[in-house]
């Protein structure tokens, strides 16, 4: 089976993706976030079974030299490293621009060089903006609402300029509202099933009346291989979408009647994006992912949702959240 290397596996998506791969009985290297802890971050959660067959590689996405060291004899790169939160992102976007468009033309250099077969570059929703039309296809106009999107956007323009200047077989990949166990504390899912677990009196939320299109992680992840397997896909910016959507209030209902709990909502301002960098409405188009690959959606929203909340619920799983802190 081919060699393939999974940058920013330690993180939510990324470890399920390195799950996924091992058992499908790929050949995989995990590139890891560099810490003196020795962490793997989610990588450390998984199976013994899945985690012996992986091979480590620690490292900053931002050093061109670690990132060139670890594709070597790589025949393909899902490259998921990036900083994703968009709060963090209005008061340090210089990380932001040094892990996300320096990070990603540190991956395209290397394939460049070593000649590697497929790189697949996440991209994300938030690209978009604010939906214009709906559903969202990949023609849709980018907007930069948070320094956030706007390094994904340009990582983006990167990634295809390397396809378009090179022939690098290269393919964009961009997820919808991803969620499930093992997501940060910083999405909105995560901070709604924590807090009612721990027994919240309120639930602390933003604003409630932003639409996602939400996708289930295991959903995510199998539209990721798909487009990796399909020749067709290489060139292509293919969104993963379940072309269906729900306001952050309807969700957070839907949470506490599945969870068996009903409190009242608490707005914070904290938590409330700035007026013209809120995204309004998500809700995005299946139809190229559905042409070039065999993909299909697996899980209803419900179904994903209880399975995640009894991930959450999991007295081990749970304890690794500050439930009471807003985490941005």
């Amino acid at each position: 089976m081919e060699r393939i290397l999974v940058t920013g596996s330690d993180g939510f998506i990324g470890s399920h993706l390195v799950e996924r791969l091992v058992e499908l009985g790929y050949n995989v290297k995990a590139f890891v976030y560099y810490n003196s802890f020795n962490s793997w971050g989610w990588i450390d959660t998984l199976p013994k079974e899945i985690k012996n067959d992986i091979e480590i590689f620690s490292g900053d996405i931002r050093d061109s030299n670690g990132v060139y060291e670890s594709m070597k004899n790589i025949d393909a790169v899902f490259h998921l490293a990036a900083l994703i939160g968009i709060p963090f992102s209005y008061h340090s976007p210089d990380s932001y621009v040094d892990t996300n468009i320096k990070g990603t033309l540190n991956v395209l250099q290397a394939a460049k060089k070593l000649n590697t077969k497929r790189i697949i570059v996440t991209s994300t929703s938030e690209v978009y903006g604010t939906a214009q039309f709906v559903p969202i296809t990949e023609k849709h106009p980018f907007q930069g609402q948070s320094p956030y999107s706007a390094t994904k956007i340009g990582a983006d323009r990167i990634a295809e300029a390397f396809y378009r200047s090179f022939n690098l077989p290269v393919t964009i990949v961009r997820p919808f509202n991803t969620f499930g166990p093992r997501q940060s504390a910083r999405a909105v899912i995560p901070t709604i099933i924590t807090q009612i677990a721990k027994g919240a009196d309120s639930l602390k939320l933003g604003d409630l009346t932003p639409t996602r299109d939400l996708v289930y992680v295991k959903d995510t992840v199998e539209g990721f291989i798909e487009i990796y397997k399909s020749e067709k896909t290489i060139g292509e910016e293919i969104n993963i979408a379940t072309q269906s959507e729900i306001s952050i209030g309807e969700l957070a209902k839907t949470i506490m009647r599945l969870m068996n709990y009903e409190i009242p909502f608490e707005i914070e301002n904290d938590r409330m994006r700035p007026k013209k960098s809120e995204v309004r409405r998500l809700f995005g188009s299946n139809e190229k992912l559905k042409k070039l690959t065999g993909w299909g959606q697996k899980y209803t929203l419900e179904n994903a949702l209880r399975d995640t909340i009894a991930w959450f619920n999991n007295a081990d799983n749970l304890k690794k959240y500050k439930a009471d802190i807003y985490n941005i």
